[in-house]
């Protein structure tokens, strides 16, 4: 019975990075109190914390790099399209020459992202449910 309660408590803290999406580093601060809460009951759930916690701090980090990015292309292309009010020729139709593309690029990238992070979250669930340990990829271990 120990063991099942591992599993689920090993699930939980994986889980509960979700809470992100209910309010702001809700995916970083609620698996480290679920993690620090249990992690001296046993060496599993110490190392499913310790995974979770990287894997969401790593990954956060990866959406502010790549959101600050598209903050940039964004003020840019505005820039460049308030400086081109200054030379419109009304009798033609203004070209974004691209930056357009490259700003919604990244904003795909972002979303991509996010959604990778939820499969893997969902991969480490339920691989702690089935008692297996589980190794993000791509993580940097803040945690050791």
């Amino acid at each position: 019975m120990k063991n099942q309660n591992e599993n689920t408590n090993a699930f939980l803290i994986h889980i509960s990075s979700f809470a992100g999406y209910l309010f702001p580093l809700g995916s970083i601060i609620t698996p480290l109190i679920l993690w620090q809460a249990q992690k001296d009951r046993s060496q599993f759930l110490d190392e499913h914390g310790k995974e979770a916690v990287n894997f969401n701090i790593s990954f956060g980090l990866y959406i502010f790099i790549l959101s600050a990015s598209f903050f940039t292309f964004f003020i840019r292309n505005i820039f460049r399209i308030l400086d081109r009010f200054d030379h419109i020729d009304f009798g033609n139709q203004i070209s974004f020459n691209g930056d357009f593309f490259s700003f919604f690029g990244i904003f795909s990238i972002v979303g991509i992202v996010s959604l990778i992070k939820i499969a893997l979250v969902i991969i480490a669930s339920m691989k702690a449910n089935n008692g297996e340990h589980y190794k993000y990829p791509f993580i940097i271990k803040f945690i050791k």
